[in-house]
Formats: structure tokens, sequence, C-alpha cells
């Protein structure tokens, strides 16, 4: 197992009223981007599914200086229907993303290494809005 110290949640900066799939983020990235593959490592839908995305094995692609050791989670949403940063996370996605939080943290025990601690992507960018809530607040 890869070590890491922060999960650090995302949104995908997307109106909750286009749909929008872990495959279509991972076409953004991979053809968009050119990148190999998508940078983050689980994305969850609005309906709650959890999808892995790049494997935890391997360094991600979503915080500039913190991939090395981190986890990326992205929840797709992050604006309202006016394209405003809001958290637009449904029900589905709360109970989802706390669950995938306490499992990562729980297979990080085991393997010996201290729980990471949760963050949101504006915490290591103060220009972002991105995920629209204070996820260190949430989930610490």
């Amino acid at each position: 197992m890869r070590y890491f110290n922060d999960i650090i949640i995302h949104c995908s900066g997307t109106r909750i009223d286009r749909p929008v799939t872990a495959a279509s983020i991972k076409r953004w990235h991979v053809q968009g981007n050119g990148w190999k593959d998508v940078g983050y490592h689980y994305i969850i839908e609005t309906d709650g599914t959890i999808v892995p995305g790049r494997p935890l094995d391997e360094e991600g692609a979503h915080c500039y200086r913190h991939n090395r050791d981190s986890v990326g989670i992205c929840y797709v949403g992050g604006l309202d229907t006016s394209g405003k940063p809001a958290d637009t996370r449904t029900p589905a996605q709360k109970r989802a993303l706390a669950r995938l939080i306490w499992q990562l943290s729980l297979d990080a025990l085991r393997a010996g290494f201290d729980a990471p601690s949760v963050h949101g992507h504006q915490d290591y960018n103060p220009f972002k809005d991105c995920p629209c809530f204070d996820a260190f607040k949430e989930y610490n």
C-alpha cells in the first residue's frame, strides 16, 4: 500500500443539473489534458456510486505539490444551477464520501500508518472554491 497522509476532497466544478459521470471526468483528463489516467483515485457520482479512478498505488494528479502523499476524491457537482460555487452534494454522495474516508483511514491504520487528515482542495490552493464546503471541519 502506498503511504498517504492526506485525503484531498474535490468537486468536478460542474452544474448539478447537468449529467456528468466518472467516465466523463476520465475523458476530460485523458483526452482533454493528455494524462495517462484520470487524476483522482475515486469519483463519487450523484447517486452515491463510488467509482475507482487512478489506482491507489499510483500517485494522483489532482493537487499540485501534494499528489505524492495524498488520495484524491472528487464528487460530481460543486456548482448550482446558475453556475455558482455551492455544496451540491446529494445525501447519497455525503454518505458515500463519509464511508470512503472511513474505509481509507481504516486501511491506512491496518497497514501501520497514521490515519490520514482530510482537506479540501481549497486548503492547498486559495484561488479555488473546490470542493465548495469545509472538508477539514466536516471530516476531521
